[in-house]
């Protein structure tokens, strides 16, 4: 009932076509056109078929020419199951090119998209969305634990959601994600990977179709982690070899789950499988090697392991942004792919927003958006003076050569851990620092 309520005024069934809670009637399956393959058939368009070029009211789909001519047109159908050729069923580790390949040529991928829109035109549309895909992350959750499959539709929906807010503005969800609460661990972990997943996709120039699959799979990765006891997810020191090997049954776990979830693409239970293995064949649980893993999975292998090393845990301190990267270039190579790395650290840029910062003259502020000419000289948010004393918030573009009381140019020194400083961004967040530090701004 919470979810319904939640989601029904934004995603409103129409009363003239079926019920979709189980996505369709007996026959008649709701299919995203990204979801089309040879051998279904399709029996109803989300127009009117005279706003086509198709001319019969139902056919079987032959070709890869018909997929994308009814993408050109529609974002979603209806298949009639009962017509529809049995598939191939997708092996998991197996080579499709759905899964295994989203990126043609690393080196090649070129400049990301221009940004579509402004940090500051984003970041309210962002947080509503951001809190609305938790609340939906949490109902997974709860849902999982009980062994049942996940609502693929509504994921999809909330997904997308995030898709078009990156491509607004990176920035604005990437600061969403530093909002970090070590007791929301899982969950924030969850949609975070979700998020940093669409913002390295973007950067790499996926496909927003192949967008929405990544954000799917970093949503969804670990969701078999809620089929694991709880005295063993939630232990505070290190765990024995037996819990280890259970902890690890989680990628199994999240596969099964996944697989048998309405409305869910195959990569996103692969790569619920797989994310723990690594190039060098050393990772869990086939021990696969290089070639035999999934660009989704190398994907979100690496944007996993970045949130959870710079988020604090319960038992642990998270990193910050320069050490996790630092560590991270240690391991690519062998576990991680390092032109992958490579990229997702150009992605996110020296100075990710939402990073603490300190100053070269002592001040302490906030990184707030990156700019894409000149990544080292970011806007940010002033906090604290020389003196460590708050100050009025302020915005300073620090690629307009802004300087000090002193006449000397604001430079940023090091990124700094908040808690070592008792910063608390998500405070600074609640009480207004975004709205007040550009309304100060425009005076």
């Amino acid at each position: 009932m919470f979810i319904k309520n939640l989601w029904s005024s934004k995603y409103k069934k129409d009363p003239e076509k079926p019920d979709y809670q189980g996505y369709s009637s007996s026959e008649k399956a709701y299919t995203p056109v990204s979801q089309l393959a040879i051998g279904m058939y399709v029996v109803e368009l989300d127009r009117p078929w005279l706003e086509t070029p198709f001319l019969f009211q139902g056919f079987e789909i032959k070709t890869e020419a018909q997929i994308k001519s009814v993408k050109n047109f529609c974002n979603y159908v209806y298949i009639d199951k009962t017509k529809t050729r049995t598939l191939k069923r997708v092996i998991p580790g197996s080579q499709t090119q759905t899964q295994s390949k989203i990126l043609n040529n690393i080196d090649a991928a070129g400049s990301p998209p221009k940004k579509r829109g402004t940090f500051e035109h984003e970041i309210l549309q962002a947080d509503n969305i951001y809190t609305q895909t938790e609340q939906l992350v949490a109902n997974f959750m709860i849902t999982a634990a009980k062994g049942t499959g996940i609502d693929g539709w509504l994921a999809k929906k909330a997904v997308t959601d995030c898709v078009n807010s990156v491509l607004n503005s990176p920035d604005a969800m990437l600061w969403l994600t530093q909002l970090k609460n070590k007791d929301k661990y899982t969950l924030q972990h969850s949609l975070n990977v979700c998020i940093l997943a669409i913002v390295f996709g973007r950067y790499l120039n996926v496909s927003n179709e192949n967008l929405v699959n990544l954000g799917l799979c970093g949503m969804l990765h670990d969701i078999g982690k809620m089929r694991i006891p709880l005295r063993i997810l939630n232990k505070r020191v290190k765990l024995e070899n037996e819990e280890l090997e259970i902890l690890k049954t989680h990628t199994t776990l999240g596969y099964e789950l996944l697989k048998s979830s309405d409305c869910m693409d195959s990569c996103v239970a692969e790569t619920a499988l797989t994310h723990h293995e690594c190039l060098d064949g050393s990772g869990y649980p086939r021990g696969l090697k290089q070639g035999s893993i999934s660009d989704f999975a190398k994907i979100i292998s690496i944007v996993d392991a970045y949130d959870s090393m710079t988020s604090d845990k319960v038992y642990q301190k998270g990193k910050t942004h320069l050490e996790a990267i630092h560590t991270m270039m240690t391991m690519a190579g062998y576990h991680w792919d390092k032109k992958l790395v490579i990229k997702f650290i150009e992605c996110l840029g020296v100075y990710p927003p939402g990073s603490p910062v300190v100053m070269t003259n002592g001040t302490l502020g906030i990184v707030v958006e990156v700019n894409d000419k000149m990544k080292l000289r970011p806007k940010v948010i002033l906090l604290m003076d020389e003196e460590k004393q708050p100050v009025p918030e302020q915005i300073i573009d620090l690629s307009e050569m802004v300087c000090d009381d002193k006449g000397n140019a604001f430079t940023i020194k090091n990124i700094i851990n908040a808690v070592d400083w008792n910063i608390d961004v998500s405070k600074y967040y609640r009480d207004g620092l975004i709205q007040k530090s550009f309304a100060r701004n425009l005076n």
